[in-house]
């Protein structure tokens, strides 16, 4: 009986002496795991056989395996598909019938079982599959993709429908935005399908079915946050008729509504309140007050400064200080609603820190003509952007917010209410019951009961007043920490309006509302998914026979939207912010540096309830260097593990794998944000480090210094639009 032993071409020319112990040479010759090309792989074939028959010419050569995988990982230019599996077959049976060899191909059926030793290739040698249907016709023309006409469909009517959804009410939306939203949906839907269709081709076990639905929930909510943001991006850049542009509303001042100012402090810095109410002092306004309640401060040198100066300031300034008030600032808030003149029809609220400018009520109020208004918010802006870097960084990352994603939310009355720089009519914040005190972010939780009302608030992107930024990047922390868990807070208490259709809240209310807070419950799935990443990737180094790299689309999908979303930010900070190339850059690294605090405060709000209020600090000493380092140490140590893990999966998996490098890179693109926090606590624990032209050249925004208004009696007040809705109107 004639004996051999089956090896690779290779290890037959390296270890000749094998020839003198068999009697024929088995050899495997698959091209695929030697990543050539299908288009080389036939004639590569042949040059090897060719070799043994020269190195061992008294020898008969048998080809005991060949074949390519019909599915599977690419390995550097090899492409394991059905066409290119036709292709190899068909090529080396014609050549091996004139050649005359002697083959086995590799194999009749695919075997599922051999997934866990040789990947997802291991499973689709067969030239029929696991229920015995052939996979490819030997004789007639080859088709790429069978299924084209049903997966092109299916795009088609996936892209169609949420293109629809989009264009749906954005009727203002010029043809440039709608083929950018177009183009969006297009690829967005053959993602999806190519998702779907890819994963379906595989043997599903227990295990890779659960990993299934897994990939299928991450991929539904990565491209919804796609969509959003590029709804969002369409709207503030190609909307040519805005529906709702900020209108002076003409006034005799007589005929102006008594406003009722709410100044909730705790433990403020004196001289600053003290330069806040000299501030609301120089107003430029009828009938207006001044309440103050500070709230459970217990040293008296820093309340009972600010009640002296409020003695000082006359009968429209009245003091209280309240200890024990609960509520936090909710409860201040409540309080001095309870001691509101009574005449007053506006309630006006200010941080402690804010220097308002002396025309703010008198060209803001007259909206309250209308009747169906109920909330004239303008923008929160800050008057420190050039003191040092940090906090030129810290401003480029807010303006972003009040330039592009209110002025796009105030198209359809779905505007986010904040605590400052806002001005409430009081018969509807007592109809609605007052600050909610179980929430954390009480403003922007009564902005939405009071659209659920079915009032309409005005939003005018012209700054009035100024205050203090945070002053260390852990304040900054957990400034956003607090806002992004109050999100979770109010989508928990208003699920019921916001996806059920209670209350009187319209779509696009519910729309901006939900597509609002998806990026941060993005976030909080992302840091989910990093440590699943590194979870799975300790499993590939310590288990490589049962942990195989991911698929492609694991590492392709985070980066797309990363990507994406970076893109979209550095246009529109450009194009509609007016920044500069610098600061639009220290805006995305701000921004990026707190991906990992407002994805624990997702997380957090979704497993807890009640959080306490944190109140940021005014005027507090900067950190040094080593205590903003240990700011940022959860996000160093992440850091440092996604750089170790990609380290590990080039050094320990083959680098060559397409899948490989892109899991590598994914790790490294994921701790982008990490490092980004690592070097905001750097510039933080620099204080002196100057602002340079971050902080300086920004467009301004602000209402122009004037001469006091004479107080006539026939007097019409009238606000010319600000530079960004001129912008916009044009």
């Amino acid at each position: 009986t004639p004996v051999s032993t089956a090896e690779p071409w290779h290890v037959c020319i390296k270890h000749p002496q094998l020839a003198e112990h068999v009697d024929y040479i088995a050899v495997h010759l698959l091209p695929y795991w030697e990543g050539i090309d299908v288009e080389q792989a036939v004639d590569y074939v042949i040059d090897r056989y060719d070799a043994l028959r020269k190195r061992f010419p008294d020898k008969p050569i048998v080809i005991s395996e060949i074949g390519w995988p019909s599915n599977g990982r690419s390995i550097k230019s090899a492409v394991a598909s059905e066409a290119n599996q036709a292709k190899f077959l068909r090529r080396f049976l014609a050549r091996a019938e004139s050649a005359g060899y002697t083959y086995y191909l590799m194999e009749a059926f695919d075997q599922p079982w051999k997934t866990a030793i040789e990947g997802a290739a291991g499973a689709h040698w067969g030239v029929y599959d696991n229920e015995h249907q052939a996979k490819f016709a030997f004789h007639d023309a080859i088709v790429a993709l069978p299924e084209w006409r049903k997966l092109a469909l299916a795009t088609s009517v996936i892209a169609v429908f949420t293109l629809g959804l989009l264009l749906l009410d954005s009727q203002g939306l010029s043809n440039p935005g709608r083929g950018f939203l177009a183009a969006v949906t297009s690829a967005v839907a053959i993602g999806a399908v190519w998702v779907i269709h890819d994963y379906s081709q595989q043997y599903l076990t227990t295990g890779t079915l659960l990993v299934g639905i897994l990939l299928f929930t991450g991929v539904l909510g990565v491209l919804l946050v796609l969509l959003t943001e590029a709804h969002e991006w369409a709207e503030a850049l190609w909307t040519t008729r805005p529906r709702r542009p900020f209108r002076a509303q003409p006034a005799a001042r007589h005929k102006l509504p008594k406003v009722s100012i709410h100044l909730p402090a705790y433990n403020e810095p004196p001289e600053m309140m003290i330069d806040t109410l000299d501030a609301l002092a120089r107003l430029d306004y009828p009938d207006y007050e001044v309440i103050v309640i500070d709230n459970n401060t217990k040293d008296p040198a820093v309340w009972q400064p600010v009640q002296r100066h409020c003695a000082r300031l006359g009968q429209r300034f009245r003091f209280f200080h309240q200890n024990p008030l609960p509520g936090f600032k909710a409860g201040a808030l409540n309080f001095a609603l309870s001691k509101t003149a009574a005449d007053a029809q506006v309630v006006a609220v200010i941080d402690s820190d804010y220097k308002v400018h002396r025309r703010w009520l008198l060209d803001l109020a007259s909206q309250f003509q209308n009747q169906a208004v109920a909330i004239v918010q303008a923008p929160q802006d800050y008057s420190d952007s050039d003191t040092n870097a940090f906090k030129a960084m810290c401003y480029a990352e807010y303006r972003g917010f009040f330039h592009i994603g209110m002025v796009t939310r105030n198209e359809r009355n779905a505007i986010i209410q904040h605590g400052t720089m806002t001005l409430v009519r009081r018969s509807v914040l007592e109809q609605v019951g007052g600050w909610a005190e179980w929430c954390i972010t009480e403003d922007a939780e009564l902005g939405l009961r009071i659209f659920e009302q079915g009032h309409e608030a005005v939003y005018v992107s012209r700054s009035y007043g100024k205050g203090v930024m945070p002053d260390t990047f852990l304040d900054f922390k957990k400034q956003r920490f607090r806002w992004a868990y109050g999100s979770i807070q109010i989508l928990r208490a208003h699920a019921k309006a916001l996806f059920a259709g209670g209350g009187r809240l319209t779509w696009g209310q519910r729309y901006h509302f939900i597509a609002g807070w998806l990026p941060w419950l993005a976030d909080g799935s992302n840091l989910l998914f990093n440590l699943a990443a590194l979870a799975w990737t300790l499993g590939m180094i310590l288990a490589p026979a049962q942990v195989g790299t991911p698929m492609a689309v694991f590492a392709l999908l985070p980066l797309t939207l990363f990507l994406f979303k970076l893109g979209k930010l550095l246009y529109l900070y450009i194009k509609r912010v007016n920044a500069s190339p610098g600061q639009t850059l220290a805006a995305a690294l701000a921004g990026l540096a707190l991906s990992h605090t407002i994805a624990k405060a997702v997380l957090t709000g979704i497993a807890t309830r009640d959080k306490p209020f944190f109140r940021t600090p005014k005027l507090a000493n900067s950190q040094l260097l080593l205590r903003a380092m240990a700011a940022v140490r959860e996000e160093t140590l992440l850091l440092l593990a996604l750089w170790l893990a990609a380290t590990a999966v080039l050094s320990t998996q083959d680098p060559e794998l397409l899948d490989t490098r892109l899991w590598s890179g994914m790790l490294v693109m994921q701790s982008l944000p990490y490092l980004a926090a690592l070097l905001v606590a750097l510039i933080s624990g620099l204080p002196r480090l100057p602002a340079g032209r971050l902080g300086k050249d920004w467009p301004t925004d602000e209402v122009a210094h004037s001469q006091p208004v004479a107080a006539r009696p026939a007097e019409v007040v009238a606000l010319p639009l600000s530079r960004s809705v001129q912008a916009t109107a044009r």
